[in-house]
């Protein structure tokens, strides 16, 4: 439902409306249409990438059958703005929870995912009288886009996640004016959060990840365990044939923007195998999730262009993004869940100790790396459950 809302500090925030030109669905159409297809070797169906007989079922189904105008219109459901931070505009869903104090929740995705991830937990969070719960644990809830994601403007040149961490916080207290506000958050909304909390953690209560979102760095004072050794091992092997996509788009994501943005059965192979592998990787069947929302998702990354998301990656190539300095710790109490099929197995406890003050720990029996848009009454569940004591 749509709702007003009112900038604090005197920073412009205007509503905003998803719509896409018919121009460009049916530039789509026409380009899916024509799509070059590449050979496929003899092998097991995923075992090289994005499965050809899946993907020209996807390419099908896309250009004949998918209803952007529809999902425009769910989309459109709920209330979108943008804000003017450092410059630029920055995209958001903002859901105004029920009952007398609902908690500011920011929801942050990651990558290849997008707003869309949280499109099926954003009612329940804000509205839990609805679904059977109590108006008292309700959130308002604030799903922004990255920088340069969905309709969120690009920036000039490469940022990293402290940057954004930076706008996140102007947009929290200074646009939206919240005296006291939590956050979540996976893949880079993970390392997002834990920069928000590690350097702007003012009117900040609590953060909660799915993922061990920043690394420690080693010293002679602060030797690694024989355990996590052990674990950085087992992370490196499971990782070892996941991780050419962050090289190629860490160090020359001009050169791949080419294709990506040229072909969309390109940008989709590309972004598919991503929920393919990060969730039931080596297992010969397509994607576990509904087709409407991964085109749904791909959608915000063809209309608007992949190239500036993808140049995230550039801080990983210099250890900005991730590795945080000897001493540097997170004091802000950090909540986590963890799913066994994600990119690399959950860490001890000691790992994460060593940058968060973790306050509260849980391993999902099942589910991998998009925690939200796979088991969404879990991922709920847990949300309220780990911020009913930070209220």
């Amino acid at each position: 439902m749509r709702s007003g809302i009112t900038a604090a500090g005197g920073r412009a925030i205007e509503p905003y409306v998803i719509h896409v030109e018919d121009e460009v669905l049916d530039d789509l159409r026409r380009r899916i249409h024509h799509t070059r297809w590449p050979i496929e070797p003899r092998s097991r169906p995923w075992e090289y990438g994005t499965d050809l007989s899946w993907m020209k079922d996807v390419a099908a189904y896309w250009s004949s059958s998918y209803n952007w105008r529809k999902c425009e219109k769910s989309l459109n459901a709920f209330s979108h703005f943008r804000a003017d931070i450092e410059g630029r505009k920055i995209h958001f869903i903002l859901e105004r929870g029920s009952g007398p104090e609902p908690l500011p929740l920011i929801l942050t995705h990651g990558w290849p995912g997008s707003v869309v991830e949280f499109l099926a937990v954003i009612e329940q969070l804000a509205h839990p009288e609805r679904f059977g719960g109590d108006a008292r644990d309700a959130f308002t809830v604030i799903v922004p886009s990255l920088p340069g994601y969905g309709f969120s403007d690009p920036p000039e040149a490469p940022i990293t996640p402290f940057e954004i961490a930076r706008q996140w916080s102007k947009l929290m207290t200074e646009c939206l004016g919240f005296n006291r506000y939590v956050a979540q958050g996976g893949d880079w909304g993970g390392i997002v959060t834990a920069h928000l909390a590690l350097s702007f953690p003012e009117k900040l209560a609590a953060i909660h990840l799915n993922i061990a979102a920043l690394r420690p760095t080693e010293s002679s004072a602060t030797p690694f365990t024989d355990e996590e050794k052990a674990w950085l091992v087992a992370d490196a092997e499971r990782r070892a044939d996941l991780s050419g996509y962050r090289w190629i788009q860490g160090t020359r994501p001009q050169t791949l923007a080419y294709g990506l943005t040229d072909s969309p059965v390109g940008l989709a192979a590309w972004i598919l195998e991503k929920f393919h592998d990060w969730t039931i990787r080596d297992q010969p069947t397509p994607p576990p999730f509904d087709i409407d929302t991964l085109l749904t998702n791909v959608m915000l990354y063809w209309v608007n262009g992949i190239n500036p998301a993808n140049w995230l990656y550039t801080s990983l190539m210099t250890s900005s993004g991730r590795v945080v300095p000897v001493g540097a710790r997170v004091e802000i109490p950090t909540g986590f869940m963890l799913c066994p099929n994600d990119l690399g197995p959950p860490p001890p406890d000691s790992w994460l100790e060593r940058v968060f003050n973790v306050t509260h720990r849980k391993d999902a029996e099942k589910g991998g790396h998009f925690l939200a848009l796979e088991q969404p009454h879990l991922f709920v569940s847990e949300v309220r459950s780990f911020f009913a004591s930070y209220r």
